[in-house]
């Protein structure tokens, strides 16, 4: 079988916010479903690597803020291509901390949980950790984003934690890429050269300058 298969497989973009004893944080993932209903139950897939499955561990609280359509691409970039352990990666994300202490995204969200974790399952790479549902949204707004609309609309890629990563294709045409080193968005349009953009341009997905792209 090949892998490519498997991203037929349905998936969305959840932003999993965390505490510890400092400060908060919060990481994109793709992989949240519900459980159960009675209780309302909701499982996530988190990589071993990640600072947000350390904090999970340590404190047992985890929210699930459920990203819209309508999210820009630096939210997901801030979120999903940088540690928390050395970063304050909501320090340009409108949010707001719960009575519990953990964060939640004001920046085009859906609707929000605040989930307790009751169970949790191992694999090689990542814990699935199964919360029941707390506290939450009383309403839902907005068209919550799939992993297809991120990838054919916003252009955007996957990091090399999340189950569904693969390698960068490579380009067919004439026109020269450039990589973002932090996010690994390519840019190669043939119609104008990465030379030729403007210097206030950004990478589309984390924000990051010109600078930090290099040639591929």
């Amino acid at each position: 079988m090949k892998n490519e298969t498997l991203f037929k497989l349905s998936y969305g973009m959840y932003a999993i916010g965390v505490r510890n004893e400092e400060k908060v944080s919060a990481c994109i993932v793709n992989t949240v479903f519900q459980v159960t209903n009675t209780p309302n139950t909701l499982a996530v897939s988190m990589n071993h690597d990640n600072y947000s499955h350390e904090c999970i561990k340590k404190t047992g609280l985890f929210t699930v803020s459920v990203l819209s359509e309508d999210t820009p691409g630096t939210v997901i970039g801030a979120l999903g291509f940088t540690s928390g352990r050395d970063t304050d990666k909501l320090v340009n994300i409108r949010h707001r901390v719960l009575e519990e202490g953990l964060p939640v995204i004001k920046e085009n969200c859906c609707c929000w949980f605040l989930c307790r974790v009751i169970n949790c399952a191992e694999t090689p790479t990542h814990t699935v950790f199964i919360g029941e549902v707390i506290a939450g949204s009383d309403v839902a707004k907005g068209e919550p984003m799939t992993y297809d609309y991120y990838h054919k609309v916003i252009k955007g890629s996957a990091p090399k934690n999340a189950p569904t990563y693969q390698e960068p294709p490579r380009q067919s045409n004439e026109a020269e890429s450039w990589v973002c080193t932090v996010c690994g968005y390519v840019y190669n349009d043939p119609d104008v050269p990465f030379e030729e953009l403007p210097d206030d341009w950004v990478c589309p997905i984390c924000g990051m300058s010109k600078s930090a792209f290099k040639r591929k």
